[in-house]
């Protein structure tokens, strides 16, 4: 199972981003999908999961209110648009397909990943 993650990039505190995960429809179309991030020397952390049909999103308190999960099972992707960006946000972004429909906040709940997405952002 490949997933391509995209849409990193280089911006400024305060910008915005969208990022973007393709997945086969056939093995996420059924599954929560989430994205998870890693900054150097820190350990990978959950950002955001959706349910396999959007209708359930979790997100991590530290992107509340500043980042939406939203999917298109029609086209097999999921996005992680990101507003208000700050510095303490600048990691490598994984999406990943979970194990089950609503997916959970621990790594051990996803069964595929994608390959990461740099994300920097400066003050």
């Amino acid at each position: 199972v490949q997933l391509q993650a995209s849409g990193g990039g280089t911006v400024q505190a305060g910008d915005s981003l969208r990022l973007s995960c393709a997945a086969a429809k056939r093995t996420s179309s059924n599954n929560a999908v989430g994205w998870f991030r890693q900054a150097p020397g820190k350990e990978r952390e959950f950002v955001a999961v959706i349910s396999w049909n959007g209708g359930s999103t979790i997100y991590a308190d530290s992107v509340k209110g500043r980042f939406t999960i939203s999917r298109d099972n029609a086209i097999g992707r999921v996005y992680l648009h990101m507003n208000s960006l700050k510095p303490e946000d600048t990691a490598v972004y994984y999406c990943a397909v979970s194990r089950s429909s609503y997916g959970g906040r621990q790594s051990s709940d996803y069964r595929y990943w994608g390959q990461g997405t740099q994300v920097t952002v400066s003050s």
